[in-house]
Order: structure tokens, then C-alpha cells, then sequence
């Protein structure tokens, strides 16, 4: 599993292991995120700040991801490089999810 989980003040923050989320992992990172944030009730940071490419599927494999959480959980997002950032800007999807600069900010904030 390329992911890495630690809880801190009431916040499970996962870690991204890896340099891309695109087709050939979209489906593998959206069971891992299952895996990984299963039992567990409170907002999750995804921490993204080691992926330095996404396309649409690994897009798709995020959302995915906050769909498949019980209703009332949040999933924020923290440490997107700029092209990141960017895929998330365009397809507008930074309006669905809060996007904090660090993880840091994350845990000191609810809704950037």
C-alpha cells in the first residue's frame, strides 16, 4: 500500500507515497483510501504533497474516495504541488474539497 496513516488531534492525515495518481494506480489508491480510513469517524487530510502529476482517473480515484465515506465525514486535501493544484483548480474541484498549503494548516482550521 502506498499510503501512510497517522491520527493527530481528532485528524487521520494520509500520506501519499507516491509521484503520480493516474490510470495505472486510479483503482488500487481508491481501495487503499478505503482500507486505510475504514473505522474510523473523524475528517481525514489527504496529503498529496509527494504526488507531482494526477490526471483525470487518478481525479476520479479522489473523489471516489470522499464519495465512499460515511456522510458527515470530510475529506480535505493538504500539500498540492502546483500542477496538482492546478488539474484541481480547472476541473473546479476545489470548490468541493477545502485545499490547505500544509497539513499543518489543515489541523489548525476546519474549512480553508
Amino acid at each position: 500500500m502506498d499510503l501512510s496513516s497517522k491520527i493527530e488531534r481528532d485528524v487521520q492525515i494520509v500520506t501519499a507515497e507516491l509521484d503520480r495518481i493516474d490510470a495505472a494506480v486510479a483503482i488500487q489508491f481508491k481501495d487503499w483510501m478505503r482500507d486505510v480510513t475504514a473505522g474510523n469517524e473523524c475528517r481525514v487530510i489527504l496529503d498529496l504533497g509527494k504526488v507531482g502529476f494526477i490526471d483525470s482517473s487518478g481525479l476520479g480515484a479522489i473523489v471516489a474516495s470522499l464519495k465512499q465515506m460515511p456522510d458527515g465525514r470530510r475529506l480535505d486535501l493538504a500539500c498540492l504541488q502546483p500542477t496538482v493544484e492546478k488539474v484541481f483548480r480547472l476541473t473546479r474541484m476545489d470548490t468541493v474539497f477545502a485545499i490547505h498549503r500544509t497539513v499543518a494548516e489543515g489541523l489548525g482550521h476546519g474549512r480553508a
